[in-house]
This record gives structure tokens, sequence and C-alpha cells, in this order.
């Protein structure tokens, strides 16, 4: 079983050990991908025309490296929000669905092209809160790490 995590952006080093401790947590329920992808470099105040090609240029990085047959789960503000016991739920049935391997891919500082919304089979949010793409990729490990918690009924704080 394979969980593929497409990231946008190098992770700083203050999240890196957050990243690190559930990618080694999860070792014994999933292997787990993490593949980066370069961001677009953008001025301090840019403007909507550099933001989209920013966007698209990331997004085709993605695309380049994503395979047909890949099930693509999409981070994306206003889309589908879950508890924790819904999402094991949802996570779970994505796996079997799926043959043991799904991929996820959280965008880059403003969010996922056009292009690569067009391609993700579904598209999720971590929560209606905004948080910075390096943060919601500790997130959504500690998110599959509960999940598999949940679905063997073993013990994880509250």
């Amino acid at each position: 079983m394979t969980i593929k995590i497409y990231a946008i952006g190098k992770i700083k080093d203050f999240y890196k050990s957050g990243v690190d401790e559930y990618v080694k947590r999860l070792g014994g329920y999933t292997k787990i991908e993490i593949i980066e992808i370069k961001d677009d470099s953008i001025s301090e105040k840019p403007s909507i025309s550099e933001i989209t090609k920013a966007k698209d240029n990331e997004g085709k990085r993605v695309l380049s490296l994503v395979k047909n047959n890949e099930f693509l789960i999409g981070l994306d503000l206003g889309k589908k929000e879950f508890t924790s016991e819904e999402f094991a739920t949802f996570l779970n049935e994505k796996l079997v669905s799926n043959g043991s391997n799904i991929s996820f891919v959280i965008g880059g500082s403003y969010g996922l092209s056009d292009e690569l919304k067009k391609r993700v089979n579904c598209s999720i949010t971590l929560s209606k809160l905004t948080f910075p793409h390096q943060l919601a990729r500790l997130v959504l490990l500690e998110q599959i790490y509960r999940a598999f918690k949940i679905l063997n009924n073993e013990t994880y704080h509250k």
C-alpha cells in the first residue's frame, strides 16, 4: 500500500521534523512517498496574471509526474470537509477501490491550477481555515496517521 503526496514547494525546517515524524509513524501502516515540486518565484505583490502563470507552471510540473491511472485527490479550499472518523472511512474506501494506492496533491501558495483541478479525481479540504501549504502537508500526514489508528481500533489522543 502506497500513499503519494505531491507537494509544491520545499518544506521549511521548522515543519520538517513534524513531517519526518509522521512519515516514520506511518511506516507501520503504509508507504508514504512525498514528491516535492519546485514552486515558482513571484513578486511580493503579484498581479493576477503572475499568480495564474505561477499556478499553471506548478500544475504542469505536477501533471508531468502523475501517471494516468493514479487516483489523485486535490486539497482545495471550499471542497468536501471531514471529521477525522469520516476521513478514515474515506481513506479506507479509496485505498480499497484503487488497489491500495492513492495520491494527494497540495498546491503552492496560491493553490492548484485549473488544469490540475480538472485532473484530480476528487477534491477535499482539511479545514475551513486557510493553512500555509507547508503546514497543510503536516496536517495531512497527521490526519492520515490518525485515520490508520482509527481504522485499526488503536488509541490515539483526541
